[in-house]
């Protein structure tokens, strides 16, 4: 891995004018394990204090400028060790990345506009920075009748005009976390409609979208359409399905997900689904290579080719990982190789959907 390769794959994220890498650090696993909302928000697998350290240095060193977080990462945890970083690079070469929404604390809700700039003060003072380049309403649900939604879009408004954020962000289309499990499958709307409404009002600047090989075609291709319409910049999260595109995960031996962790409650964490995935990274493994960067290069590029003014997010646990991932710029695979690995990535999702509703959409993160 060179930082030159890293360094010379940029991308504007669209209006707003922000140029970051092409690949950038995702942090929500450095913060370790949490509970939020009365249900497991995090990854009890996560970093150690050094291990995230090293990592995010690694990222640095590597060539890395973009880096995403958020207040419910570790309730604050993420954030701080972030700040760690940011306290030893130039400000003005980094560019970073929250949410706010999901961590209402005491508050009555994650979006009343006081909470929200209590939040942001304590994002600041945790990232050890006086402004976030990127500031994000991390879901769509604004309470009863939308109570909050206006409030919160003049609040991110305020932020702007005070300097204290450069853009809005806002989540592409998603269901709130709460909902996967309160709310009956008939019952939920329908998410496309919600997020125009709401992308109407909020008028934001970058969106965050969930892509990777096993997403649905249609999904993908509808959602970056829709960006490029507006010109808005794209931040690609769970590139590598949460480390599922890579096949670690041995569905006879799987890791044990403790309190805290999110995957606890995902379908797609289960031996079942992982045996289905393996099997089609078998397949693809004959066709780019053998090693597991070989997947997370296509994997990563793949994403890359959606959209020129979108940039692709991959977490880590590891300084391994950073580098490995990082690595993946150096050498672009070719356009027929990508072809192939989404069809055969595309028969593994239709295999998952004749299991049923069970393995459906279970890759989304809730935070």
């Amino acid at each position: 891995m060179t930082s030159s390769a890293v360094s010379s794959s940029r991308r504007t994220l669209g209006r707003c004018g922000i140029t970051v890498p092409a690949v950038g650090v995702g942090c929500w696993g450095i913060g370790g394990p949490a509970e939020n909302l009365g249900l497991p928000m995090g990854w009890s697998t996560g970093s150690s204090a050094a291990a995230a350290a090293a990592g995010l240095e690694t990222a640095w060193q590597g060539g890395a400028r973009l880096f995403d977080t958020a207040d419910v990462y570790g309730l604050g945890r993420s954030e701080r060790l972030l700040g760690d970083l940011v306290a030893r690079v130039p400000r003005d070469e980094i560019v970073l990345v929250s949410k706010v929404g999901y961590f209402a604390g005491t508050a009555q809700h994650g979006f009343d506009p006081r909470h929200m700039r209590r939040q942001l003060e304590q994002t600041l003072d945790n990232l050890r920075t006086d402004h976030v380049d990127v500031y994000f309403l991390h879901h769509s649900e604004f309470g009863a009748g939308d109570r909050w939604l206006e409030p919160a879009v003049e609040a991110m408004r305020a932020f702007t005009r005070e300097g204290l954020i450069r853009a809005v962000g806002m989540r592409g289309p998603h269901r709130f976390a709460r909902d996967r499990l309160t709310v009956a499958a008939d019952q939920r709307g329908d998410k496309i409609a919600r997020f125009q409404a709401v992308f109407d009002v909020v008028r934001p600047d970058v969106l965050a979208v969930r892509d990777h090989l096993l997403s649905p075609a249609a999904r993908s291709e509808g959602i970056f359409a829709f960006a490029e319409r507006h010109n808005v910049g794209v931040l690609i999260n769970k590139p590598l399905a949460q480390g599922l595109l890579t096949g670690v995960y041995d569905p006879t031996a799987l890791p044990l997900f403790g309190a805290g962790d999110h995957r606890s409650r995902k379908r797609w964490f289960t031996p079942a689904a992982i045996e289905v995935i393996n099997g089609g990274l078998k397949e693809l493994h004959g066709v780019v290579g053998w090693n597991r960067k070989d997947l997370i290069r296509v994997a990563l590029w793949a994403c890359l080719g959606r959209y020129e003014q979108a940039a692709v997010l991959v977490g880590f646990t590891t300084p391994e990982q950073v580098a490995m991932n990082l690595s993946a710029l150096s050498d672009p695979p070719h356009p027929e190789l990508i072809a192939q690995a989404r069809a055969i990535m595309g028969r593994v999702q239709a295999r998952l959907d004749e299991q049923g509703e069970v393995f459906l959409d279970e890759t989304g993160g809730s935070a």
